[in-house]
């Protein structure tokens, strides 16, 4: 199957919580501030009760600080005010105001998640609210006046869950493009170039290839000899590997292959996406390559990697041949002659990047 197979036919839905609340918001004006320092730690002085959600709250303001680590702040808090055990559920948040009535960024203070408002915990709120000294010597003191607005969230007892199930009113498929160019590599309709590979014959069409190859751009429409000739031969490649990536040109993915055949068609594949500048399928090669890595594999793939400039793979196998025995055990194998032979400027690397 391939890749673009995996996204078709894909159900859609969508689906709703919503948690039903209601807002509000209280500003209380702190005129003649002055006048109510000095009330004394600890001590509050109590706002009108307002209403948020069906439960009446109302705020307690220290001029002098909640306790006494906080006597150099002005600290606020929201109050529930209810006598009973009822529970409610809520966020808050305290601002102070400037002058046209809009929050001062640097305090604008919003609890974080929900807060539980009951007999156990009527109040909630910020100790450290304003500095006594910063909110004096700031601009939001004016006339020996400021103002602080509340502005409270309240859950309601029960929670509306609502869910849906439906389609969009248009649904997008995945692109086909991949499938279209597959049928028309297979149906060679409209082909105009023909190759030869060992006793194999694939046809093929000189724009697309062009398109997808700066190597095929280049022979079939530049000065090269075959821009006048209808039928190419190529040496040195197996037809399984050409034809597999004609079907990555085409589709941009890999033809299902074999599962003991994967190594040995991803090395001879690596080759051939080097000669024609496939960058991509050099790389999903060499990631292919890296999950095969063995002490059986490690010295050929080694001298692939360097060979063909993959240093992901160089680096995957120099990881390898780190673990204890690993490099001792290929070092008489077959692999490491071919790797001595065909690389000898790698062994010096190889000593470097291996050796404890």
């Amino acid at each position: 199957m391939s890749s673009s197979a995996v996204f078709s036919g894909r159900a859609q839905s969508a689906s709703s919580i919503v948690a039903a609340a209601a807002e509000g918001s209280h500003v209380l004006t702190i005129d003649g501030y002055s006048r109510t320092k000095g009330l004394g730690n600890g001590k509050f002085i109590k706002s009108g009760t307002f209403y948020v959600g069906g439960h009446r709250w109302f705020i307690k303001y220290y001029p002098d600080g909640e306790d006494y680590e906080n006597s150099d702040w002005i600290s606020i808090f929201l109050s529930f005010d209810s006598s009973d055990s009822t529970e409610v559920k809520a966020r808050f948040g305290f601002s102070l105001l400037d002058h046209v009535g809009e929050p001062v960024p640097s305090y604008n203070n919003v609890s974080e998640g929900i807060r539980a408002f009951g007999s156990k915990n009527r109040s909630r709120g910020y100790p450290k609210f304003i500095k006594t000294k910063d909110l004096e010597e700031s601009t939001y003191l004016k006339d020996d006046r400021f103002r602080v607005r509340c502005d409270v969230t309240v859950l309601k007892d029960e929670m509306e869950i609502r869910t849906e199930y439906s389609s969009p009113f248009v649904t997008v498929p995945p692109s086909d493009v991949n499938t279209h160019l597959g049928h028309l590599l297979s149906s060679g309709v409209e082909a105009d170039v023909t190759f030869q590979v060992g006793e194999e014959t694939f046809a093929a069409h000189r724009l697309l290839l062009g398109a997808r190859s700066s190597v095929f751009m280049a022979e079939l429409f530049g000065p090269m000899k075959e821009k006048h000739t209808s039928h190419i031969k190529i040496d040195d490649m197996e037809p399984r590997v050409f034809k597999a990536m004609l079907h990555y040109i085409y589709t941009d993915s890999l033809p299902e292959m074999e599962k003991d055949g994967i190594f040995v068609m991803s090395q001879h594949l690596l080759v051939a996406a080097d000669r024609y500048g496939l960058d991509r399928l050099k790389l999903i090669c060499e990631d292919k390559l890296c999950n095969y890595i063995s002490t059986g594999t490690a010295a050929t793939t080694l001298a692939l990697a360097e060979q063909h400039g993959c240093k992901g793979l160089k680096e995957a196998c120099f990881k390898f041949l780190r673990s204890p025995g690993n490099l001792k055990t290929i070092m008489d194998s077959d692999g490491f002659k071919h790797l001595t032979a065909s690389c000898p400027s790698l062994l010096s690397e190889l000593l470097a990047n291996v050796a404890p």
